[in-house]
């Protein structure tokens, strides 16, 4: 697959402080990349590397294909940034503000005004086209930022924590927006503290603290690559309280003999009663592990793997040190 970002070595020092540190990252064309980290972790510095708005210190960056140190004007091109601020004019309307940009970006006159209304449309801002900027709420103002990034519209956009201070609602739309853009061909890399955000919406993710990019790469690779093994959750035919303990006793001795099965616990007294059975196998031999259930007389109404959140894998990425406050 066509990577669009690829970093190699890149590395920024601040005096002596090591903002990044040899960091190697590749996203490919296509993806919602999460790029999650504590404060200070360096994703900020990334971002405004790979905008040309900040030089390495060493290293290089590379933009659908072109230096952002020898070719910033096609890498300015092929990039829209929405920083983590939203920066706008007092006395301005959301069309204004579209207008403005689309001078500044070079977009020809006869294109702006079909321009900017069917971006209105897109951003679901259209009813705001004539309202002053300043008097958005913060997730209108986000989308209308968003919208000032399609302006050129570039194959990559990179958002520096767009649901900062958003509402719920204001995050569903700016989740489903992002979803929308990915389907219209936008390579989309996202910074962001709200970890269960980005674990719906994202299709890549990497991980860094204090310059240091611990993993990177599709979802479901490194939830299955951070997670030494499966916790699976096993349900059986309701009995009587007591007779449901001894069935999931029977049903827990069962299994215990399985060369996959590293412990299992019968659950009676919780809600819904059932077993976690810690499950080091594939899955060829997870199904062997529910036929042996079966053939044994266990009456199973669910058997499913408890998949890690995005929460617990950074977690355990980071170790204790990292999550801290917003970036």
């Amino acid at each position: 697959m066509t990577a669009i970002v690829e970093t190699r070595d890149l590395t920024r020092r601040y005096g002596k402080t090591l903002a990044l540190n040899h960091l190697n990252l590749s996203i490919p064309q296509g993806a919602i990349y999460g790029f999650i980290g504590p404060n200070g972790a360096g994703k900020t510095t990334t971002m405004r590397i790979l905008t040309t708005l900040l030089a390495p210190s060493d290293g290089e960056a590379r933009v659908a294909g072109h230096s952002v140190q020898r070719e910033r004007a096609a890498v300015r091109r092929a990039v829209g940034f929405m920083p983590d601020f939203f920066g706008v004019y007092d006395r301005m309307t959301a069309q204004e503000y579209l207008e403005f940009f689309a001078a500044a970006y070079d977009v020809p006159v006869k294109r702006r005004a079909g321009l900017i209304g069917d971006l209105l449309a897109l951003v679901e801002l259209s009813h705001k086209r004539d309202a002053d900027v300043m008097g958005l709420s913060r997730g209108m103002k986000q989308r209308l930022s968003l919208a000032r990034t399609l302006l050129h519209d570039p194959v990559l956009l990179i958002l520096d924590e767009p649901a900062s201070g958003l509402d719920p609602r204001a995050r569903v739309e700016l989740r489903e927006l992002l979803k929308e853009l990915r389907v219209m061909g936008k390579t989309i890399m996202i910074s962001s503290h709200i970890l269960t955000e980005l674990a719906e919406m994202c299709t890549h993710i990497g991980i860094i603290e204090r310059g240091n990019l611990l993993a990177s790469g599709d979802v479901a690779t490194i939830m299955r690559e951070m997670q030494p093994h499966r916790v699976f959750e096993v349900r059986l035919l309701d009995e009587t309280e007591a007779g449901m303990a001894d069935v999931l006793a029977a049903a827990a001795e069962l299994v215990r003999g399985n060369p996959h099965v590293i412990d299992v616990r019968a659950l009676p007294e919780d809600d819904p009663p059932h077993l976690q059975i810690d499950f080091d196998g594939d899955d060829r031999a997870a199904n062997e592990l529910l036929a042996s259930l079966l053939a044994g007389g266990v009456r199973v109404t669910h058997f499913a793997g408890q998949a890690s959140n995005l929460e617990e894998i950074f977690l355990r990425v980071t170790g204790d040190s990292a999550y801290g406050g917003a970036s």
